[in-house]
């Protein structure tokens, strides 16, 4: 049992292996799977590295997600010591969260999932289309991996075909590289007053949307800009990112992409439990409890460790090997429990069809440039790549 606490959360992926966790997490995972950890604030809370362990944390009533009651466990993070406003239903407990999570999930309805599976292969070759029109090379982060995502929320949100430049321009500044605060600050003013004028549009001309069928709803304006912003910040870079750095495991292990034609179901959920692009989530304990044998007081922080859980030998045998044919149910690249990403369909159906599409329309697809090149997004929360650079056709 490991006695003195981690001194942070181990975040240094081994350069050689990009898609590997931080080596110090198995170590840990190994020896302690709850251990004591130093939080950048200097609170003494938890860290959980264990799939079993991650489970029963994230499942847990008596651990909170609420904003103003956490420790965050990376220097740098955006913190807030207030609760969530209205609307934000991803950082509430329980009855608030509720009630938003009951009327989002009644508009993830079966026909409205169809329809935008038709609408995401027709996104999809749209942009393949243009990739092979100006190839024979692109960069897959600006030419496939973000535009995706972002028109996939336009169709969610009901976004006018007239606005739709503007919107994905705002919205992909929020996650652009470089931005300074100003920027950013910009960027999210933009796209929070965008959203602001689309309901207030959809309340006037309601469309065949999700946006306009929660007007429908008890919902406040404040409520919906914000679920609508919640809707954004979920399902942009999570998917992009994911888009991307797929691709990247992909090209590095080509022998593998036949399995992804053979079977996309199994090949995306190894991808999403190999890959985890969520380094960590968080809870805070609203009463003294036992976890594991350890005595968790009210008001400490525990961190589980989304890559190392899914990496657990003890769920998952030959963790550290991508097996597209793998069985890789039960892991946790959405969460667990109640807070359980609630657009998770819509994401897998996103990555099972753009990728066999891409590597279909493309089968010589390869990097154009040396891996050790590639920049990855370990300076971010959402793990990735920055820029894929890559080419087709004959290398002459």
């Amino acid at each position: 049992m490991i006695e003195s606490p981690v001194p942070a959360l181990p975040a240094e992926r081994p350069v050689a292996r990009p898609f590997d966790p931080p080596d110090d997490l198995g170590a840990l995972r190994n020896d302690a799977p709850l251990s004591r950890m130093r939080y950048p604030d200097g609170h003494l809370g938890w860290l959980v590295t264990s799939h079993a362990l991650a489970r029963e944390v994230l499942a847990d009533a008596r651990l909170s997600v609420r904003p103003e009651l956490r420790h965050v466990p990376v220097a740098g993070a955006a913190e807030s010591n207030q609760p969530a406003p209205p609307g934000m239903f991803t950082a509430m407990d329980p009855p608030r969260h509720t009630r938003y999570r009951h009327l989002l999930t009644g508009q993830f309805t079966v026909r409205r999932m169809r329809m935008l599976t038709e609408r995401i292969r027709d996104i999809t070759a749209e942009h393949l289309d243009a990739m092979e029109q100006t190839g024979p090379g692109a960069d897959l982060v600006a030419s496939f991996a973000q535009p995706i995502p972002a028109q996939v929320i336009c169709e969610l949100l009901g976004v006018p075909y007239a606005a739709r430049a503007r919107f994905q321009g705002h919205a992909l500044d929020l996650f652009r590289l470089g931005a300074t605060p100003e920027e950013m600050m910009a960027a999210y003013t933009a796209v929070h007053a965008f959203i602001g004028e689309l309901v207030q549009d959809k309340r006037d001309n309601p469309t065949d949307d999700m946006l306009s069928g929660l007007t429908e709803t008890d919902l406040t304006d404040e409520e919906l800009v914000n679920i609508g912003f919640v809707l954004l910040g979920a399902g942009l870079d999570t998917t992009a990112n994911m888009l991307a750095l797929g691709v990247y495991a992909l090209l590095r292990h080509p022998g593998r992409i036949p399995a992804l034609h053979a079977d996309p179901g199994s090949a995306v959920e190894e991808l999403l439990r190999y890959l985890s692009i969520i380094p960590f989530t968080v809870r805070t304990a609203l009463e003294d409890l036992t976890l594991d044998g350890r005595q968790i007081k009210a008001g400490e922080t525990v961190t589980v460790s989304v890559p190392a859980a899914n990496r657990d030998p003890g769920h998952f045998a030959d963790p550290d090997t991508l097996d597209l044919l793998r069985r890789a149910g039960g892991h946790i690249a959405f969460g667990h429990g109640i807070h359980q990403c609630l657009g998770q369909q819509l994401a897998r159906v996103e990555l099972q069809v753009a990728l066999p599409a891409l590597f279909t329309r493309f089968p010589a697809l390869r990097l154009s440039v040396p891996p050790e090149d590639i920049a990855m997004r370990s300076d971010m929360l959402i793990y990735g790549v920055h820029r894929l650079p890559v080419a087709w056709g004959d290398r002459s």
